[in-house]
């Protein structure tokens, strides 16, 4: 299935470029849209057992509030989106996965049933979730993992179409086929328009009744704010690489895909822990620049998520001497402008977990 650019947001965009070369007059602001709550949580520590009792009461809080109940549907599988690629110290903490887990395990779920979607087969190693070359251990044994750049779970059928061509960055212009790892159906001799699309990892909304997206917090020079929206988009492709060169291009493209129906239907919400969140120098870790909070939200607007853990890092930024997230970078607002959530930070509707 196609996904062509939103033109609601190519409007966006252009209105954007011109309010940076003109002054228009004030308006008032539009009225704030209702807004889905955020479930906050304070860890007593990041231990399995502080993560097994929080997880367990924001998602029984969740799921009383929304009568949506993380149980077993047709398909039995459940997803569980990772970030593990700013590398060790900088990546999803197993403790909260390991707690979610055996949350959807008590509500029925077989262990191998419950899956974990990564992108590089290297990083998910050496943070743990692929079995040590070493060991042979793994947190995560029956419990498959699925990784993005294997290309083993795309679909030609299920794609992000955009003008911007795999061949404008030299560093990821080899194309694959699938007897080399690359996506069935995309040859090396790719025409120009297969180079525009970007292919969607079908198993988070094909093969599960639902998925939950566990992303870790970073700044990021041309998306701003590396959290829930880029995981569940950019990290969740193919052939993404091109949207880089641009502070305008990655931001659309993460706007979009966070909007199709398909993956919005299934993304039945986002646990973000601020275990560890880094505020300058993303999205590769350097531990100077970090700080912890025993804080846990869940909520199934990623954008509000997104907007409370950048309001953290410009403090932490201000604080250190550091100039602040670049204010034209506008991948939060895009989003919000397509629906998927709100980044009225100071209207947040916040409901604290004891």
């Amino acid at each position: 299935m196609r996904f062509p650019i939103i033109p609601l947001l190519a409007t966006a965009l252009a209105a954007a470029t011109i309010s940076l070369r003109a002054q228009p007059a004030p308006v008032a602001p539009k009225p704030a849209a209702p807004q889905d709550p955020v479930w906050q949580a304070r860890l007593p520590d990041f231990t399995e057992a502080g993560y097994d009792t929080e997880v367990e009461t924001l998602i029984g809080k969740f799921e009383a509030a929304t009568g949506r109940k993380l149980v077993p549907g047709a398909k039995k599988k459940v997803g569980l989106k990772i970030y593990a690629d700013s590398g060790p110290g900088m990546a999803t903490p197993v403790p909260l996965v390991k707690a979610v887990i055996a949350a959807l395990e008590r509500r029925g779920f077989d262990s191998k049933n419950i899956f974990l979607v990564g992108l590089n087969a290297l990083r998910l190693r050496m943070t743990g979730y692929l079995p040590s070359l070493v060991s042979g251990q793994t947190p995560f044994n029956g419990h498959p993992v699925y990784v993005l750049e294997s290309n083993r779970y795309y679909d030609p059928v299920w794609f992000y179409d955009s003008p911007l061509p795999q061949r404008f960055d030299p560093i990821f212009a080899e194309q694959r086929t699938p007897e080399n790892g690359g996506v069935k159906g995309v040859s090396d001799n790719s025409s120009k328009d297969e180079d525009r699309k970007s292919f969607l990892a079908t198993p988070l909304f094909l093969d599960a009744d639902f998925w939950i997206n566990l992303p870790v917090y970073t700044d990021h020079p041309t998306l701003g704010v590396n959290g829930a929206l880029v995981n569940a988009t950019l990290w969740n492709a193919s052939n993404t690489a091109r949207f880089f060169r641009s502070p305008a291009n990655a931001p659309a493209a993460v706007a979009e895909m966070s909007a199709i129906p398909e993956l919005r239907q299934t993304w039945v919400c986002t646990i973000a822990s601020l275990e560890h969140f880094q505020f300058i120098g993303g999205p590769f870790f350097n531990s100077l620049y970090t700080s912890s909070e025993p804080v846990l939200w869940l909520s199934n607007d990623p954008v509000m998520l997104d907007a409370l853990a950048r309001d953290r890092i410009n403090a932490l930024r201000k604080k250190g001497g550091f100039e602040p997230i670049d204010e034209d970078i506008r991948t939060l607002e895009f989003a919000e402008t397509l629906g998927v959530g709100s980044t009225h930070t100071k209207q947040a509707k916040i409901i604290q977990v004891d």
